[in-house]
């Protein structure tokens, strides 16, 4: 019995070792200073670096890269380079080193653009690209001088994947460092099987998932973008490699710590999906976010995502918060209104050590430009607000004449603007184009008489935005 016992061991070890590969290599700063405790990973297995800066890893045989989990306090390039976070993995090599900045300024307070969907599918729309990039580098400057850095979630480009360094260079302008997550059409499609998927992609960005801390924050960054092998169709899953690998990576990160997850499809678009298996909208949300759910618990977990091109919140948990962002590119550069009546634009997160504020920013508008209140022909005799960055922590209230009326009534339903401007199909660059249902619009009913309507809205932060309307409800 020891024998067999014994034969059977040396298989499975030769087995791991037909599978796997030790790499070496060593993580330093700019003056040569080896850093110790930086993760490091090939996607799947990780190793910490110790004196010296110094790291050994066990590679498995299907991973790309090697790569760095960035340490707070310290910046990487995010693009290929010497400085980068990630270094592809080669035959023959056997030592990788890593080398970090010093960041300048103390990332404790931080700054992140977040912007969405860029899905520049012509070339053409580079040029309307332009201005946005502008916009966002005006914001910064006007911010309060923090360390800041953009995030992208996906859908960079619309499947022309050549188009990306032009992407690049024009981002380039908003003079911050952007980290990026693959959306479905970013995915290198009509191959095999999934885990083809990701070339392109990764032949610019480098790896599909990775992490990164800056001050009191662990980002993580998922591909849930899952290509099944027929066209260009995808669900929304994590596979089995990537939650081996979170799990890795989480281990390093002590409970109650603060955690960002980065991801293009949404886990999940309201109670009713997190409730029963919703098959019909696979696409659009995580089948399998009860097992991510469960690894982030353990953490102040705030999820962002994209892929819906409209804004939305969700509180998944006392711990676990979602909030969906909406595209850059509007209604898919049909118009600069998304489809739930959110102008095209992107959100800027402040990180005060653990404590986190955002609003977001409308392209070409001014940060004060945080709903719109019209009458609405739909609802005959109502004043109607969007408020598209809401969440049940705000407040929206319907003034007559300077005295308040009522709190305002949500409802859902479709904004006017994004109707009147996408209700003829013909008109559209892209014909599929329509007004989405959203369910971040209010209405209050208007008295006969009342001549001066005003909305007044207050966010989560206590910060209040108004509009006031002269209308005279007709008899």
């Amino acid at each position: 019995m020891k024998k067999i016992l014994l034969s059977v061991l040396i298989a499975a070890i030769c087995t791991i070792s037909a599978d796997c590969k030790s790499v070496k290599g060593s993580v330093k700063d700019a003056r040569g200073k080896g850093i110790s405790g930086v993760v490091v990973s090939d996607g799947l297995n990780t190793a910490v670096t110790k004196g010296g800066g110094r790291f050994k890893l066990e590679v498995n045989e299907d991973s790309r890269f090697v790569f760095i989990s960035t340490p707070s306090g310290y910046v990487s390039k995010t693009l290929k380079g010497s400085e980068c976070f990630f270094k592809e993995l080669k035959d023959g090599v056997k030592s990788y080193d890593f080398v970090v900045t010093q960041n300048k300024k103390d990332d404790t307070n931080h700054n992140v653009i977040v912007i969405a969907d860029p899905q520049i599918s012509e070339r053409s729309e580079l040029e309307e690209l332009k201005p946005y990039a502008t916009d966002i580098e005006d914001f910064v400057i006007k911010s309060d001088g923090d360390y800041t850095f953009g995030l992208c979630l996906g859908d960079i480009v619309g499947w022309d994947h050549t188009i990306y360094n032009d992407y690049n260079k024009i981002m380039a302008g908003t003079k911050i460092d952007f980290r990026h997550v693959i959306g479905n059409h970013d995915m290198t499609n009509y191959g095999r099987s999934h885990e083809t998927s990701m070339k392109d992609y990764e032949n610019m960005y480098g790896p599909a998932w990775y992490s990164f801390n800056v001050g009191k924050v662990h980002y993580i960054v998922l591909n849930d973008n899952y290509y099944v092998g027929r066209d260009y169709f995808y669900i929304g899953l994590i596979d089995e490699r990537q939650l081996r690998w979170l799990e890795n990576d989480l281990s390093y990160v002590p409970a109650g710590s603060t955690v960002v997850l980065a991801m293009h499809i949404p886990t999940t678009l309201g109670q009713e999906d997190r409730d029963a298996f919703q098959y019909g909208t696979i696409g659009d949300n995580l089948a399998n976010k009860t097992a991510l759910y469960a690894m982030l618990e353990p953490y102040k977990t705030l999820i962002l995502s994209g892929h819906m091109h409209t804004s939305d919140f969700q509180k998944i948990s006392d711990n676990i918060t979602e909030i969906n962002i909406a595209g850059l590119c509007g209604a898919w550069w049909c118009g600069a209104t998304c489809i739930d009546g959110t102008p095209a634009g992107y959100k800027a997160f402040d990180f005060n050590g653990d404590n986190i504020k955002w609003i977001y920013k409308g392209c070409g508008h001014k940060t004060e430009y945080q709903f719109n209140a019209y009458v609405d022909p739909d609802q005959p005799g109502h004043i109607v607000a969007n408020v598209w960055d809401y969440d049940p922590a705000w407040k929206v209230e319907y003034y007559e004449d300077g005295k308040k009326v009522c709190d305002m009534e949500q409802f859902t339903g479709t904004d006017m603007r994004a109707r009147e401007l996408y209700k003829d199909p013909s008109s559209l660059k892209r014909n599929w184009v329509y007004a989405a249902q959203t369910s971040h619009l209010f209405k209050a009913p208007m008295t006969k008489g009342a001549r001066k309507l005003e909305v007044k809205v207050t966010d989560r932060f206590g910060r209040t935005y108004s509009k006031t309307i002269h209308y005279e409800l007709p008899n």
